[in-house]
């Protein structure tokens, strides 16, 4: 009997002050999906929050309501219901070698080794039974020709060999472009992935110009995200936000593990200190 991974996929940020190319991604079975979804609705209606939520909609007065979602999102994590995985590049590390090819299609190759290895799928099947992996893109901020190309990149996954020894196949009709909107799994996504990049950037230190003090968003903004981190902490003490999580020694704990970074490093790259934090 096949089973059935299914992942919501986000990005944020493309170019950011210190870190750029936020991915971000929810992988649920699909023996779990009605729960989780359904809980997370239940929360949303009991929040009042009948409307699309997203990192950039965080103000003080809706703050206790994201939290009391975004609670339960961490909940269902502890549970093993939902697995969340998050990565970006450092602008330190200045990538060389490059071709006109990849700086035209830097975000599709980017995304494309986001879903082959952040979720650590060629450990994600001991048993060797086949599972389908159903895919939800946030929609796509490029060309059809280019989207296109990248989803056919994608559903050829199954033809490497790190897939193939896990069974796994990628059916070309369960890639998909889906509204946010409609999806409360991808609008839970948005928030983390909004507020990792947000501390990163150091955006919580910004203020109106002309002020002294920072906006009542952005305080808001900073609340919130410390509570994410806070639940990321009670899974791994002394989280590291800006790097990859480590393994603990064993690499299967990169399909695992419930919560994970990964720093992306190019291949061949210089390290420009002038991009860091003072």
């Amino acid at each position: 009997m096949s089973r059935e991974y299914i992942i919501y996929a986000d990005e944020s940020v493309v170019k950011g002050k210190y870190y750029s190319n936020f991915y971000g991604g929810l992988l649920v079975r699909s023996s779990d999906l009605a729960e989780v979804v359904s809980t997370l609705e239940n929360v949303k209606k009991e929040q009042n929050l009948h409307n699309e939520i997203k990192w950039q909609k965080v103000t003080a007065n809706y703050l206790s309501k994201y939290k009391k979602v975004i609670e339960a999102l961490f909940d269902l994590v502890n549970e093993d219901k939902i697995k969340i995985r998050i990565m970006f590049t450092q602008n330190r590390f200045e990538a060389t070698n490059l071709e006109e090819y990849h700086y035209n299609h830097e975000y599709f190759l980017l995304y494309y080794q986001f879903i082959k290895h952040a979720f650590g799928l060629k450990f994600s099947n001991p048993d060797k039974n086949q599972i389908k992996l159903r895919i939800y893109f946030d929609r796509l901020p490029d060309t059809k020709e280019k989207a296109a190309l990248f989803k056919s990149h994608i559903t050829s996954l199954e033809k490497s060999p790190e897939f193939r020894r896990q069974h796994l196949i990628i059916p070309e009709n369960q890639i998909a472009e889906i509204r946010s909107h409609n999806h409360v799994l991808l609008q839970c996504i948005d928030i983390v992935l909004g507020a990792i990049q947000f501390r990163l950037n150091d955006l919580h230190k910004e203020k109106p110009e002309g002020k002294w003090r920072r906006g009542k968003r952005t305080i808001a903004k900073e609340k919130l995200y410390k509570m994410i981190n806070r639940r990321i902490r009670k899974i791994y003490p002394n989280f590291n936000i800006g790097i990859t999580t480590g393994t603990r020694g064993d690499e299967r704990n990169y399909w695992d593990h419930p919560y994970r970074h990964w720093l992306f490093k190019p291949r061949f790259y210089r390290e420009n200190d002038s991009k860091t934090k003072r």
